[in-house]
């Protein structure tokens, strides 16, 4: 066992783990979750691997247990409920070495987090405690965190577990402010949430992706790490203990300064290319310089578009090329400040021919739109029906073009973010029936609403399917007919996480129903439930043999395409990305989130199609043999912007592809989002 070190600071931080990103938040000096959990101190657990010691300070209860130096040393704790469901755990520790301690934990022999990070903190007298959602069952519960390195787990103090049965989520956060505003930080401040049991953190997001959070107690957060004069969107969400979330604070808007270093390093020289394929083409440069630092390197194509970003390297792999496609690259080198070098020397390069067809044309079909979401064919493939998620209006388009309005959807409402008027269904029988579906925000959350189109106005709105909670954020949206005539939805988790797990809940689902909003025969749980474990699924389209694939929006790291198989849990929070958890279906394709976040997908010849939002581009990914998926390559990248929906032309080899660069992220002026065609040959 090592021999632990001293106190230098008298600190409590709590520590948010999701999909492996720590996020940290200073703590008064209590667990955030007592007031609305039990405490369960780890020197009166199970011990294998471990001893009792109070050497260290900030300890609560007798002492704490410092896990042996081994594989395998654990502390289990035994948990009653007087329910089953879902719970939020802290795992208070410390880790005074430099070196992760990652640890398993397992409820009732079951894993529910492999290799959970805990970090360093610092100092073995500096506490932190990780925070996780589980499963309890009704009755006494083991929750076991076992030691997966030879270094051992760090000191563990105790756990606390949440109470299963609360339901009621915290009031609204007030409204956000910043202040002591500089080039890399920012304070902000909100209004506290109010709640039937106790607030006992707040998350704060930036859009969608979430920057850190702080204590219950806390109304307010230093955030590091930003980026020099960049805009920050910025909204909080109270969380209990038994993982319920607020609706979204309103919006705090704010702005980094520039930075003080305005030197920009030295062109990259000797830039250089070999190794020409189908979609990737092999980069070596000499470094550049800087009078603080060079952080990375972007290589260029067109129009200054970033193919490739990488750190203080002198050579990568730039792959995602289009095939058959002539580029001119450049390299940049970049520092902290944000500052751009003058671009290297240029090459060219022609990637080689793919199989499977390509797009080799595209034109304008409409413009004048504002942040077209959804779109869906009648069934005489001559003319297609399109919602605007924030006007809530609904128009029919010709193949020319033309497009008239043909009504709104009422009842719906926007969430200043990602909800409004989402996706758009047509009924198969359309032609006798009708029939059209909407999925919206509502005032009470997200539902499933049928309409009658008669080819002129849109009436008779008639709600199928509520209880799909919402949120500004991860709302899903996507509905479209499965070849076996039954309609699917997508659903966000509404920025709790908990709920992607939870069987019994709408929310981070795939939703299969017949046409009047009730569950589809087959459905693996004999719900609306098809699959599960979602984080905020998008894109749904089937193959020619039927099988259904998903695009996936990660949090920080990872955006997944999916095969998507009745019954099966995709890992979210558990996993973002690959993380191979038994029992969790790992994605069959993944890519940084700066290069996609992808929203709608196509499919045509057993090509996939995934339409990208911040990457900006299309990309074409390949389905092989079996479940294998070929090498993605990307077109359009950075030409036409935020990229939102894809959708097949019936009886062509054509996609329509709209934009969506009027919402808060593109910040194009109304209006200015277009439908392009796209011709596949």
């Amino acid at each position: 066992m090592n021999l632990r070190g001293t106190r230098t600071a008298r600190r409590w931080i709590t520590a948010l783990i999701a999909a492996g990103a720590v996020v940290a938040a200073v703590l008064p000096p209590s667990l955030p979750a007592e007031a609305a959990a039990t405490g369960y101190e780890a020197e009166n657990a199970t011990i294998s691997g471990g001893v009792v010691e109070s050497n260290h300070a900030g300890y609560s209860g007798t002492g704490f247990v410092n896990y042996d130096n081994v594989t395998g040393s654990y502390v289990q704790w035994s948990v009653p409920s007087a329910a089953a469901g879902n719970v939020s755990v802290a795992i208070r520790y410390a880790n005074g070495t430099t070196v992760d301690r990652p640890m398993d934990i397992t409820v009732n022999g079951t894993l529910v987090r492999g290799a959970l990070s805990f970090p360093s903190t610092g100092t073995w007298d500096t506490w932190q405690a990780v925070t996780f959602t589980v499963g309890l069952t009704a009755g006494t519960n083991l929750i076991r965190a076992t030691a997966t390195t030879a270094n051992g787990g760090p000191n563990v103090d105790k756990l606390s577990a949440g109470v299963p049965g609360d339901t009621t989520a915290p009031t609204a956060p007030g409204q956000p402010a910043c202040a002591s505003i500089t080039e890399n930080s920012l304070l902000l401040s909100w209004g506290a949430s109010t709640d039937n049991v106790g607030v006992v953190a707040y998350d704060i997001y930036h859009d969608g992706n979430k920057l850190g959070e702080a204590a219950g107690t806390a109304t307010s957060k230093s955030l590091t790490g930003l980026q020099p004069n960049a805009e920050y969107r910025l909204s909080v969400f109270g969380r209990d203990a038994a993982g319920n979330v607020s609706t979204s604070s309103p919006q705090a808007i704010c702005r980094t300064l520039a930075s003080s270093d305005t030197q920009a390093p030295t062109a990259p020289a000797n830039f250089a290319t070999a190794n020409v394929a189908g979609n990737s083409v092999d980069t070596s440069w000499t470094a550049s310089t800087d009078n603080v630092g060079v952080t990375g390197y972007d290589v260029l194509g067109a129009g200054g578009s970033v193919l490739r970003s990488v750190g203080n390297v002198t050579s990568t792999t730039v792959t995602g090329l289009a095939c058959n496609t002539t580029y001119t690259l450049t390299l940049v080198a970049k520092d902290a400040a944000g500052n751009t070098s003058a671009p290297s020397n240029a090459r060219t390069v022609t990637t080689t021919a793919c199989s499977g067809g390509v797009p080799s044309s595209i034109t304008t079909v409409s413009t004048g739109w504002t942040i077209p979401w959804g779109l869906a064919w009648l069934p005489d493939g001559q003319t297609a029906i399109a919602t605007e998620r924030d006007s809530f209006k609904v128009f029919k388009v010709t193949l020319s073009g033309a497009r008239t309005q043909v009504g709104t959807v009422p009842n719906t409402v926007t969430t200043n973010g990602e909800g409004g008027l989402l996706g758009v269904a047509v009924d198969p029988n359309w032609n006798t029936n009708h029939f059209v579906y909407v999925m919206h925000t509502a005032a009470e959350g997200n539902r499933i609403a049928r309409m009658t189109y008669n080819g002129t106005t849109l009436t008779a709105y008639t709600s199928l399917v509520t209880g799909i909670m919402k949120n500004r954020y991860h709302n899903g949206g996507r509905l479209a007919f499965g070849p076996d005539g039954y309609l699917y939805a997508t659903t966000g988790e509404a920025q709790t996480p908990s709920l992607a797990q939870d069987k019994s809940s709408l929310n981070g689902k795939i939703l299969r129903m017949k046409t009047d909003g009730t569950p589809a025969p087959g459905n693996p749980f004999g719900t609306l439930v098809y699959s599960y474990g979602h984080r905020n699924p998008q894109g749904i389209a089937w193959d020619s043999q039927g099988r259904l694939w998903e695009a996936e929006f990660g949090n920080s790291q990872y955006d997944e395409l999916n095969l998507i198989k009745p019954g099966r849990n995709y890992g979210w929070p558990t996993c973002e990305g690959t993380c191979s958890v038994s029992g969790m279906e790992n994605p069959k394709r993944q890519w940084s989130v700066s290069t996609a976040s992808p929203s709608a997908i196509a499919i045509v010849r057993d090509v996939v199609y995934m339409a990208a939002l911040r990457g900006e581009r299309l990309w074409r990914i390949p389905l092989l043999d079996g479940e294998n998926t070929g090498s993605p390559a990307a077109y359009y990248v950075g030409t036409y912007g935020r990229l939102r929906t894809v959708v097949k032309v019936p009886g062509a080899d054509q996609l329509w592809l709209s934009t969506t660069n009027c919402d808060n992220n593109g910040g194009a002026a109304a209006g200015s989002d277009q439908i392009f065609r796209i011709t596949i040959a």
